[in-house]
Protein backbone atom coordinates (compact mmCIF):
# COMPACT_ATOMS: atom_id res chain seq x y z
CA UNK A 1 0.00 0.00 0.00
CA UNK A 2 1.28 3.29 -0.95
CA UNK A 3 0.98 7.12 0.06
CA UNK A 4 -2.34 8.26 -0.94
CA UNK A 5 -0.61 11.73 -2.21
CA UNK A 6 1.82 11.22 -5.63
CA UNK A 7 5.60 11.90 -5.00
CA UNK A 8 5.29 11.50 -0.95
CA UNK A 9 7.22 8.67 0.42
CA UNK A 10 5.76 4.99 0.83
CA UNK A 11 3.43 4.32 3.94
CA UNK A 12 6.09 2.27 6.14
CA UNK A 13 3.26 -0.49 7.95
CA UNK A 14 4.26 -0.89 11.53
CA UNK A 15 0.92 -3.68 11.46
CA UNK A 16 -1.28 -4.84 8.50
CA UNK A 17 -3.84 -7.33 8.53
CA UNK A 18 -6.11 -8.47 5.99
CA UNK A 19 -9.47 -10.08 7.93
CA UNK A 20 -9.67 -12.62 5.09
CA UNK A 21 -12.77 -15.21 5.23
CA UNK A 22 -12.02 -18.08 7.29
CA UNK A 23 -11.87 -21.94 5.82
CA UNK A 24 -15.77 -22.01 6.66
CA UNK A 25 -16.09 -18.93 4.55
CA UNK A 26 -14.03 -19.96 1.61
CA UNK A 27 -16.28 -23.57 1.79
CA UNK A 28 -19.68 -21.50 1.68
CA UNK A 29 -18.59 -19.75 -1.17
CA UNK A 30 -17.52 -23.11 -3.40
CA UNK A 31 -21.02 -24.65 -2.18
CA UNK A 32 -22.85 -21.15 -3.16
CA UNK A 33 -21.14 -21.81 -6.18
CA UNK A 34 -21.66 -25.57 -6.58
CA UNK A 35 -25.69 -25.34 -5.99
CA UNK A 36 -25.46 -22.62 -8.78
CA UNK A 37 -24.31 -24.97 -10.82
CA UNK A 38 -26.70 -28.22 -9.76
CA UNK A 39 -29.47 -25.83 -10.41
CA UNK A 40 -28.28 -25.30 -14.04
CA UNK A 41 -28.23 -29.04 -14.43
CA UNK A 42 -31.23 -29.96 -15.50
CA UNK A 43 -31.10 -27.86 -18.62
CA UNK A 44 -27.29 -29.07 -19.67
CA UNK A 45 -24.43 -30.61 -17.57
CA UNK A 46 -21.78 -28.65 -19.64
CA UNK A 47 -24.03 -25.29 -18.85
CA UNK A 48 -24.19 -26.44 -15.08
CA UNK A 49 -19.75 -26.95 -15.44
CA UNK A 50 -19.61 -23.62 -16.67
CA UNK A 51 -22.17 -21.67 -14.13
CA UNK A 52 -20.41 -23.48 -11.28
CA UNK A 53 -16.86 -22.17 -12.92
CA UNK A 54 -17.82 -18.47 -13.22
CA UNK A 55 -20.09 -18.64 -9.84
CA UNK A 56 -16.62 -19.45 -8.30
CA UNK A 57 -14.38 -17.33 -9.72
CA UNK A 58 -16.76 -14.48 -9.13
CA UNK A 59 -17.66 -15.05 -5.83
CA UNK A 60 -13.92 -14.91 -4.98
CA UNK A 61 -13.22 -12.09 -6.34
CA UNK A 62 -15.83 -10.49 -4.75
CA UNK A 63 -15.04 -12.27 -1.45
CA UNK A 64 -11.40 -11.03 -2.25
CA UNK A 65 -12.43 -7.69 -3.43
CA UNK A 66 -14.48 -6.86 -0.20
CA UNK A 67 -11.94 -8.12 2.46
CA UNK A 68 -11.22 -5.54 4.92
CA UNK A 69 -7.80 -4.74 6.24
CA UNK A 70 -6.49 -3.20 9.26
CA UNK A 71 -3.19 -1.56 9.50
CA UNK A 72 -1.03 0.93 11.86
CA UNK A 73 0.38 3.37 9.22
CA UNK A 74 2.52 6.49 9.28
CA UNK A 75 1.31 6.92 13.21
CA UNK A 76 -2.62 6.25 12.14
CA UNK A 77 -4.64 3.07 13.11
CA UNK A 78 -6.86 2.31 9.78
CA UNK A 79 -9.77 0.05 10.04
CA UNK A 80 -11.58 -0.61 7.01
CA UNK A 81 -12.40 2.93 5.79
CA UNK A 82 -12.39 4.15 9.13
CA UNK A 83 -8.96 5.94 10.61
CA UNK A 84 -7.86 7.68 13.54
CA UNK A 85 -3.75 9.30 14.78
CA UNK A 86 -2.40 7.52 17.35
CA UNK A 87 -2.21 10.35 19.66
CA UNK A 88 -5.79 10.03 20.25
CA UNK A 89 -5.49 6.95 21.72
CA UNK A 90 -5.68 5.67 25.24
CA UNK A 91 -5.64 2.34 26.74
CA UNK A 92 -5.30 -0.88 24.39
CA UNK A 93 -7.04 -3.80 25.56
CA UNK A 94 -6.91 -7.28 23.70
CA UNK A 95 -9.91 -9.79 23.46
CA UNK A 96 -10.07 -12.87 23.79
CA UNK A 97 -13.65 -14.66 21.91
CA UNK A 98 -15.48 -14.13 25.79
CA UNK A 99 -14.23 -11.01 26.23
CA UNK A 100 -15.15 -9.48 22.34
CA UNK A 101 -18.81 -11.57 23.10
CA UNK A 102 -19.24 -9.15 26.28
CA UNK A 103 -18.02 -6.18 24.77
CA UNK A 104 -20.25 -6.37 21.44
CA UNK A 105 -23.28 -7.40 24.28
CA UNK A 106 -24.22 -6.40 27.24
CA UNK A 107 -20.94 -3.66 27.85
CA UNK A 108 -21.47 -2.29 24.32
CA UNK A 109 -21.35 1.27 23.99
CA UNK A 110 -23.82 2.46 21.21
CA UNK A 111 -21.33 5.21 20.18
CA UNK A 112 -18.23 2.79 19.92
CA UNK A 113 -17.02 2.31 16.56
CA UNK A 114 -16.71 -1.26 15.15
CA UNK A 115 -14.68 -2.84 12.62
CA UNK A 116 -15.59 -6.11 13.53
CA UNK A 117 -15.99 -9.93 11.74
CA UNK A 118 -17.96 -12.77 12.81
CA UNK A 119 -15.14 -15.35 11.78
CA UNK A 120 -12.49 -13.67 13.79
CA UNK A 121 -13.39 -14.50 17.27
CA UNK A 122 -10.50 -11.96 18.86
CA UNK A 123 -10.30 -8.02 19.03
CA UNK A 124 -8.62 -5.28 20.24
CA UNK A 125 -10.53 -2.28 22.42
CA UNK A 126 -8.99 1.05 22.16
CA UNK A 127 -10.25 4.23 24.23
CA UNK A 128 -10.30 7.53 22.53
CA UNK A 129 -9.23 10.36 24.18
CA UNK A 130 -10.17 13.19 21.89
CA UNK A 131 -12.89 15.48 23.99
CA UNK A 132 -14.36 16.57 20.99
CA UNK A 133 -15.35 12.53 19.77
CA UNK A 134 -18.19 11.26 20.69
CA UNK A 135 -16.65 7.89 20.17
CA UNK A 136 -15.80 6.39 23.56
CA UNK A 137 -13.88 3.28 22.04
CA UNK A 138 -13.06 0.85 18.70
CA UNK A 139 -13.00 -2.56 18.81
CA UNK A 140 -11.42 -4.39 15.71
CA UNK A 141 -11.37 -7.53 14.67
CA UNK A 142 -8.05 -9.09 14.30
CA UNK A 143 -6.43 -12.54 14.97
CA UNK A 144 -3.28 -11.26 15.69
CA UNK A 145 -4.62 -8.59 18.72
CA UNK A 146 -1.13 -8.87 20.60
CA UNK A 147 0.66 -7.43 17.55
CA UNK A 148 -1.90 -5.17 16.77
CA UNK A 149 -1.75 -4.41 20.66
CA UNK A 150 1.91 -3.71 20.46
CA UNK A 151 1.88 -1.38 17.44
CA UNK A 152 -0.21 0.63 18.59
CA UNK A 153 1.54 1.02 21.85
CA UNK A 154 4.60 1.64 20.23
Amino acid sequence: MSSKLPGTAPATHVFFERLWLGPLGWFGVVALAGCLGVAALPVDALLALVVTVVATVALVALGLATTTTVSVTDGELLAGDAHIPLTLLGEVRELDADELRAELGPRLDARAHLCTRGWIHRAVRVELVDPADPTPYWIVSTRHPDALAAALRG
